[in-house]
């Protein structure tokens, strides 16, 4: 079916992210700084265009790394023995990435300087957001949290299994978004009901224990509700 086969698609895909986050520990660090950044321009209040700006910074370096390790694996499977040619190829792949890493830098600081220098003068003055951009904000953190644990833990594709479970987390965060943007019991309760269905689906189906369901539930409760409460 086309469905299933989009997201197979979809499956292997994030995949390589995950590969790319638990081999590469830079994968690592960008994915750290992406949060942090992400945050720390709705706390300081950047400008929308501003916040764009960052996110793309954000994408370009991660898929700059996912680029690297792909050739770094590359090479490794067509030289098998030191090659000087293989070293600078890797060498030219990771100089690549770090003027963008640079680049990315430079341009965030330009971004972050004004409002940084405000908050060491006059203090911290928290941004307030509106409740649909904060649900998108608190559904890419968990996402983001989900694939750096699942590479920490070293079990799991970010779709099928691992430690916490991605469907639960994303389903459970959706709902703690609805009740802030609802304000309706049926709603919120229905949704709480299809997200109960879709973490209890992944332990009938063999592919996660209750417990990793639960661990995935409570972060993405736990992420989106406290985002809400500092932003809202």
């Amino acid at each position: 079916m086309p469905l299933r086969r989009f997201l197979d698609s979809a499956n292997h895909a994030i995949n390589g992210i995950l590969y790319a986050a638990k081999t590469q520990r830079h994968m690592r660090y960008h994915l750290y700084a992406a949060v942090v950044v992400l945050l720390l321009s709705l706390l300081l209040g950047v400008s929308w265009s501003e916040f764009a700006i960052l996110v793309i910074l954000a994408i370009v370096v991660l898929s700059a790394e996912m680029l690297n390790t792909a050739i770094e694996d590359i090479i490794n499977i067509l030289f098998r023995d030191y090659d000087k040619r293989a070293k600078t190829i890797k060498d030219i792949a990771a100089g690549a990435v770090l003027i963008t890493a640079l680049g990315a830098a430079v341009i965030g600081y330009i971004i972050l300087f004004r409002p940084l220098s405000k908050f060491f003068y006059t203090g911290l003055e928290i941004a307030k957001h509106a409740g649909q951009d904060i649900a998108i904000i608190a559904l890419i953190t968990v996402l983001i949290m989900v694939i750096l644990t699942k590479a920490i833990f070293g079990r799991g594709l970010p779709l099928r299994g691992g430690i916490p479970s991605g469907h639960a987390a994303v389903a459970f965060s959706i709902w703690v978004s609805v009740i802030f943007l609802s304000e309706s019991f049926v709603i919120s309760f229905l949704v709480l009901i299809m997200a109960i269905f879709i973490a209890q689906s992944r332990v009938y189906v063999g592919i996660h224990r209750p417990w990793e369901v639960i661990l995935g539930a409570l972060v993405g409760i736990t992420v989106t509700f406290f985002l809400y409460k500092i932003f809202s």
